[in-house]
């Protein structure tokens, strides 16, 4: 059965861009930062009941908001941080995911994240 997806439209198509990249840009690396708090002891975040919680959506929302205006006044600058695949209209959503996936910085940085978000959960767990 082919059927013909009905065409996005612009506010759905920014909204899927804006939760990409919150989800997938920014949540691992606000994550990381957590993490690195907890280590280092600083209880003004992570002290404090879902503080870590509350830190890591809204540092991750204003991130995914952000991006895509810096990325287009500073290009260069923000590259890493911003997908402009997420916002493409004419992919679906999946097909944005596998896109993002393909490239070869993105398999160095999930690699890398992966990695260090390892190193950093066994360490929280060792450090009291």
């Amino acid at each position: 059965m082919n059927a013909i997806a009905a065409p996005k439209s612009s506010a759905q198509n920014r909204l899927e861009g804006f939760a990409l990249t919150a989800i997938l840009q920014g949540l691992p690396t606000f994550a990381a930062a957590v993490l690195v708090l907890k280590i280092l002891g600083a209880r003004e975040i992570v002290g404090e009941r879902y503080g870590a919680a509350i830190f890591v959506v809204l540092a991750s929302l204003v991130s995914a908001a952000i991006s895509p205006l810096l990325a287009a006044k500073f290009p260069k600058r923000f590259a890493h941080a911003y997908a402009p695949m997420f916002f493409d209209a004419s992919l679906s959503l999946s097909e944005k995911i596998a896109q993002w996936r393909a490239q070869p910085s993105v398999s160095r940085q999930l690699v890398t994240t992966m990695i260090m978000m390892s190193l950093l959960a066994v360490a929280v767990v060792s450090v009291r």
